[in-house]
């Protein structure tokens, strides 16, 4: 890519939301890429349902907190790098904490729908470039995999709805690009046992109470794989590094 481009990367800073099966690989595609100043936001805890898909995630941290986690795994790569860790959900309590001008991109990787939205609407109001994921669970092939403006997307349900959502926020769908597919999503076999007394996610202690437990706001538990959320994630990481080759042109 030339030493140019390596030294915008080097500098730029990312903010990260939501880092399971898409959001912490592509966490760490931008550092192993040279991105140097990146923030990680996540108030969940790592359950054993996520060793399947999720960067940070093995046998011998479940139940400790995601975004700290990646972000030890990401000093390993590169010591030198500057990664904060934030445990936190975004939503309308906590939208003000962040300042989303002190950032060159923002990678949506929020499962939410209404946080997702709201996330979206705060760049698009701030003018800062954020890059969002759609659906990845649920589906197999990554050859369907595209990339576009939100306006473009089409055969994801979740777009489908994101776009509702910014309509009646008044925000333009051609301001944000993201990654989708055009497989339909598969359903799923049996019931998940997700959110459930039969899960086997540790319960909650006293002090991680005041986290949001998502499974369980879940009306279903869609079955995600490896191999897809993870080029949903590199995808996105691709994105922006994309963005800083076309900026020496």
């Amino acid at each position: 890519m030339g030493p140019a481009a390596m030294d915008r990367i080097a500098v730029r800073r990312v903010i990260v939301f939501g880092l399971g099966g898409v959001g912490s690989w592509c966490a760490e595609a931008l550092v192993r890429t040279g991105f140097g100043h990146l923030t990680l936001v996540d108030s969940d805890t790592i359950c054993v349902t996520n060793v399947n898909r999720q960067a940070q995630a093995t046998a011998l941290n479940v139940g400790a907190a995601k975004a700290e986690e990646l972000r030890k795994r990401l000093l390993e790569i590169n010591p030198h790098a500057e990664i904060a860790a934030i445990r936190a959900s975004f939503d309308e309590s906590t939208c003000s904490q962040f300042d989303f001008t002190q950032f060159d991109y923002v990678v949506d990787a929020i499962d939410s729908l209404q946080n997702k939205v709201l996330l979206i609407e705060q760049c698009v109001r701030a003018k800062v470039k954020c890059y969002s994921s759609m659906g990845a669970a649920a589906r197999l092939d990554p050859s369907q995999i595209r990339t576009g403006t939100l306006d473009q997307t089409r055969t994801c349900p979740l777009a489908r709805m994101v776009r509702k959502g910014l309509r009646q926020r008044h925000v333009p769908l051609d301001a944000v690009t993201c990654v989708y597919s055009l497989e339909t999503p598969i359903p799923p076999v049996g019931a998940s046992h997700c959110g459930s007394n039969a899960c086997l996610c540790a319960p909650p202690s006293d002090g991680e109470r005041e986290f949001p437990d998502w499974c369980a706001q879940k009306a279903r538990i869609n079955g995600a794989v490896m191999h897809l959320t993870a080029m949903f994630g590199l995808t996105l990481a691709g994105l922006i590094v994309r963005d800083n080759l076309s900026m020496g042109k």
